[in-house]
């Protein structure tokens, strides 16, 4: 029993291995320049990861850029610099906020243009329904309806309808 525990203690310690490796340690003298590192490596996107930063990618790339960034914060650039850099050398995919410039104006611009758009098209259909409910008839259609209105027996048929209706509902009610 003690040997599949000693076993069992040397197996788990060599899976361990490659976490412990992973986990990189970084000395900043400054904290404002270790919390300038913690920014840079959140808003960097990682190239080969889907939506991860290189500060929480695994993958070897983001570990490069990682040193990079780190390598840059030491040689004292400035934030601006050091994302220039990074854009240039991984394209403008790195950045989770593209910058606001003419290729990307529309990217930008678009979701306000829709919502504008949306309010206008708002704006001219509910005019154009109370204009629509505050027109009165126009002289053809007030003199057809007046046509139908007095045209003989139209009130009889009214009056009849009326009755029959009333007639067939007390009928329902005493049953």
């Amino acid at each position: 029993m003690a040997r599949v525990s000693v076993w069992l203690l040397i197996l788990l310690t060599a899976l361990a291995l490659p976490a412990l490796a992973a986990v990189e340690v970084r000395q900043f003298d400054d904290p404002v320049l270790e919390q300038r590192y913690h920014d840079l490596t959140a808003t960097l996107r990682c190239p080969k990861c889907q939506n991860q930063s290189i500060g929480d990618s695994d993958s070897p790339i983001a570990g490069d850029m990682r040193e990079r960034v780190y390598q840059q914060l030491q040689q004292g650039r400035s934030d601006k610099e050091i994302l220039d850099f990074m854009v240039h050398r991984f394209g403008d995919y790195v950045l989770y906020n593209p910058r606001l410039e003419g290729r990307t104006l529309l990217l930008w611009g678009l979701p306000a243009a829709l919502v504008v758009l949306g309010l206008v098209l708002v704006i001219l259909l509910v005019r154009a329904r109370r204009h629509v409910a505050a027109r009165g008839l126009s002289e053809a259609e007030r003199a057809r309806l007046d046509a139908l209105v007095n045209r003989p027996g139209a009130l009889h048929d009214t009056v009849h309808q009326d009755a029959a209706h009333h007639d067939s509902a007390h009928h329902e009610r005493n049953e």
